[in-house]
């Protein structure tokens, strides 16, 4: 008859779960989070409408074509200032950005806290339809129908 082990029944957590692990686990999430919010917070701070504060798109500055991300940085100025709507008018694919990035970081966080792993694959399928996207978009707010998606 073989002896039981009584230190197997004891509650203790199992090896890197314990408070310092977890906090390690979350520091680079956390960072990133600190250096978006530092980036919103200084585009909120310095105003893209106003001139000489940003350089201009060189493709619209250029040929006149808005590209996928003209008026990015004011989409994001309206957001650290709460103005949902405005940001859309800016750029509305920015904003849809940014929302992906907001659930992206949070599933990141929790599988992080609970010790899961976290990758985002994109295949190339995954790519060519975020591609074909941004040119649709492109291609859309450049048209005489698509005013309403200029910056």
């Amino acid at each position: 008859m073989q002896g039981v082990n009584l230190d197997s029944w004891k509650a203790t957590p199992p090896a890197g779960t314990g408070p310092g692990h977890v906090l390690g686990r979350l520091a680079v999430p956390v960072g990133m989070l600190a250096a978006v919010a530092g980036a919103f917070a200084y585009v909120g701070t310095v105003d893209p409408n106003e001139p000489g504060h940003y350089p201009a798109c060189p493709l619209q500055h250029f040929t006149g074509i808005y590209c996928p991300g003209c008026g990015g940085l004011r989409s994001a100025h309206a957001v650290a200032h709460g103005d949902f709507l405005a940001a859309l008018q800016d750029n509305a694919v920015a904003v849809v950005g940014y929302a992906l990035f907001a659930v992206v970081w949070t599933v990141w966080v929790v599988r992080a806290a609970r010790g899961r792993p976290f990758r985002i694959e994109l295949g190339p399928a995954h790519l060519r339809t975020i591609g074909a996207l941004a040119l649709v978009f492109t291609v859309v707010r450049n048209l005489p129908f698509g005013g309403w998606l200029h910056p």
